[in-house]
């Protein structure tokens, strides 16, 4: 919650604590903190407790000398995050990756609709031609996305057939939601087109080269300071990447002429649309759901056999039913949409939220009120907001039944994944993901065809630079 007047709130109205340090050594010491000395929770959980405060003053990465400004007002509760969806307080220009920007020349010089404020009125425009686009597409989904896991089945099948007898889960699911993307917007195989067999590599390839300041490899401790030094000194340029991009550009821009034409229609220059859809296949899409769909099923493995059971048993009898999968019948299988759900609140695949104040603004937590200075940075780390105890019972718990029943379905108001509220919907003026329905469909729809097919499974993870690396060992098939 937030207000521009002071007295408008019923909560002691107390200084942001925190500090940001000495100019350099500050910055440096607290992104020393955040990717080697403590981690990216205790980070936070830690200046928490300092603070006896979930609103604080601290640095984030990438700090000197990639970052001008590093310094932020943090929120860490699922109460004063909720400012961040507030586009009349807060102002998203620029602010995609945080502190820092990447250069426009990794998206041939044009400023992307992600980086773009909701106030500039290409946003609107932009925004529009996405909603539009998906809307279109809207009964391929299912089918396309049926098809293009029947490969991905097969492929994980092959792999635990074979001598190592384990299947690389991110590798195969990766190439399955590019095909599926591709398909989707272009209607052809990116097989067909410059791109080939590529495409989730080239994708990563463009993706590390932006993002290399926010990550850490994981390397052994000697190898820390060394890391740090090459990433997060200066950028890497944009012509490291170029040829990759480049195929990515062409490929779609030969096989996606019909909605490339409509763009032109709206207004659109029919480059810069080229461009703005190769980054949301890329970066939004490609780039969320490679994250995603490793999450999903490192929750559901982490449930067990007695969850998988249940799954089992829900998504196989409605199929049953309603004579097969629809949406009708995504829409009746409570515990799967719950699991689903669930698995977005306690690993949200973009856990970082960055705004800067429009107007100096009063900004609420659970116990108190603090004062926001227009221009200032704010942050928000979503893992907090969406496990706060405050709000949510067993908050640190994964619970598949969590979101069933009207209780259940209240607490949707929190889940906070697509830059918004789960309860509220896309527009062109505000910054929700325009997939925010594909994505939890596919995620439904993924849960959907795996139990058709098993009984349950057995893996291993390992966190990786985003989200989980899950290499399947088993899989159980289904009598059904």
């Amino acid at each position: 919650m937030a207000t521009s007047d002071t007295t408008a709130t019923k909560l002691p109205l107390k200084e942001i604590p925190g500090s940001y340090g000495l100019p350099f050594f500050g910055p440096m010491s607290d992104r020393h903190d955040y990717f080697y000395h403590q981690g990216r929770d205790k980070f936070f959980a830690d200046r928490i407790q300092k603070y006896k405060s979930t609103v604080i003053r601290t640095n984030m990465p990438p700090g000197p000398f990639i970052s001008s400004n590093p310094k932020v007002i943090a929120l860490l509760d699922g109460i004063s995050f909720q400012i961040l969806f507030d586009n009349s307080k807060v102002d998203k220009r620029d602010v995609l990756d945080g502190t820092f920007m990447p250069s426009t020349s990794f998206t041939g010089g044009y400023r992307v609709c992600a980086f773009q404020d909701t106030t500039e009125p290409s946003h609107a425009l932009l925004k529009t031609f996405y909603l539009n686009l998906l809307a279109s597409k809207h009964a391929s989904f299912i089918p396309l996305f049926r098809n293009n896991l029947s490969e991905h089945f097969a492929d994980l099948e092959d792999k635990l057939a074979a001598r190592s007898s384990k299947a690389d889960f991110n590798a195969s699911v990766g190439s399955a939601s590019f095909n599926f993307l591709f398909r989707l917007l272009t209607g052809q195989d990116p097989s067909a087109t410059k791109i080939g067999s590529d495409g989730p590599t080239l994708v990563t390839t463009w993706l590390a080269a932006q993002l290399a300041p926010l990550a850490t490899l994981g390397l052994p401790r000697i190898f820390n300071y060394v890391e740090d030094f090459l990433i997060r000194t200066i950028p890497l340029p944009a012509w490291t990447v170029k040829s990759s991009y480049k195929k990515l550009f062409e490929g779609f821009a030969s096989a996606g002429s019909s909605v490339l034409d409509e763009a032109e229609r709206l207004g659109i220059k029919r480059d810069e649309a080229c461009h703005n859809l190769v980054f949301m296949l890329g970066f939004n899409a490609q780039g969320g759901l490679v994250n995603q769909f490793p999450i999903l099923l490192k929750w559901v493995g982490l449930g067990g056999e007695s969850l998988h059971r249940q799954l089992a048993e829900e998504i196989r009898s409605v199929v049953k039913e309603e004579n097969g999968v629809s949406l009708r019948a995504l829409d009746r299988m409570t515990l799967t949409k719950s699991v689903v759900y669930e698995v977005m609140r306690i690993e949200p695949a973009v856990p970082f939220q960055y705004a800067k104040a429009r107007e100096d603004l009063v900004v609420e937590s659970h116990d108190a009120a603090y004062m926001i200075k227009k221009g200032e940075m704010i942050f928000g780390y979503q893992p907090f907001a969406t496990k706060d105890p405050k709000i949510f019972e067993r908050a640190e718990e994964f619970v598949a039944h969590r979101f069933v029943g009207p209780d259940g379905e209240k607490l949707l108001n929190h889940v906070l994944w697509s830059n918004g509220r789960e309860t509220e919907e896309p527009t062109p003026d505000n910054k929700q993901c325009p997939a925010k329905n594909l994505v939890v469909l596919l995620c439904r729809l993924y849960l959907v065809e795996f139990f058709l097919r098993y009984d349950t499974f057995t893996f291993d993870f390992k966190p990786v630079v985003l989200g989980p690396r899950v290499t399947i060992k088993s899989l159980v098939k289904s009598s059904y």
